[in-house]
């Protein structure tokens, strides 16, 4: 009798964890595809003018070299969000959208949540990674906004998004194939914020520690189209969530 009464209370705990398993198993099987873009290492000149910079924080322009990296075709999307952290913290609502209203330090909670479950090792761009990318890294064309001289055929902005952001994807991508870096979400970057030198780099990571706080880059929704230049940064606490910053991944 007692041996059937603990069968009785260990078989409904088993089922629970073989379900739980079932369930993880299954979710895993409908994660959303990352794609990433293969971007080649080279040198640039990273940073504006003062005569181009809306902050002296942008300046001075300065050569930087990068080994190969990846980086996300699109912004990461709520879909893939709520795949690995189980909700949806966007203000605005949609699969497809990029996810927003997050902090810096939640992204590295949903990266090391992905990491472990794909093996991979996904992280934040640095900025002059992101920049390079945003550039059209080797292939370049010089553009006066980001992947096109007219922000509105690469980009959402407040002048044509109706003030709300779209689903990734939407406008023409830059020349390397990336999608919405001129705008649709700003995007958190790795680095810590800190000053420009004139001395050429290699493969920067930005400031140790910065009581500013970190960096994002790219244009967004709400905000005129003259953000959408690469070389536009952006300085904010990493506690700080908006429904204007997202970000996308790189390797």
């Amino acid at each position: 009798m007692i041996a059937m009464r603990l069968f009785s209370l260990i078989m409904p705990a088993i089922l629970a964890i073989v379900f739980s398993i079932a369930v993880s198993a299954k979710e895993l099987t409908v994660i959303p595809e990352i794609e990433m873009v293969d971007v080649e290492g080279g040198t640039f000149t990273m940073g504006l003018d003062e005569s181009e910079a809306e902050h002296l924080y942008e300046t001075p322009k300065h050569e930087v070299t990068l080994s190969d990296f990846r980086i996300g075709k699109y912004e990461v999307t709520q879909e893939l969000w709520e795949a690995f952290m189980g909700d949806n913290p966007s203000i605005s609502k949609g699969d497809k959208l990029p996810v927003e209203n997050i902090s810096w330090y939640d992204i590295q909670v949903f990266i090391k949540k992905l990491n472990k479950l794909t093996g991979k090792k996904y992280r934040l761009p640095t900025e002059a990674e992101w920049e390079f990318a945003a550039r059209g890294g080797n292939k370049t064309a010089g553009y006066s906004f980001i992947g096109s001289d007219n922000p509105d055929t690469t980009a959402w902005s407040s002048y044509n998004s109706w003030m709300q952001p779209h689903p990734v994807g939407t406008k023409m991508p830059n020349e390397l194939g990336i999608y919405d870096m001129g705008g649709n979400v700003s995007e958190w970057v790795q680095d810590w914020y800190g000053n420009y030198s004139e001395k050429n780099q290699r493969n920067p990571h930005g400031a140790k520690k910065s009581d500013i706080g970190k960096i994002f880059r790219g244009g967004s929704w709400n905000v005129i189209p003259d953000y959408n230049n690469p070389g536009c940064r952006f300085v904010s606490n990493p506690n700080f969530k908006s429904p204007y910053i997202g970000f996308r991944l790189a390797e």
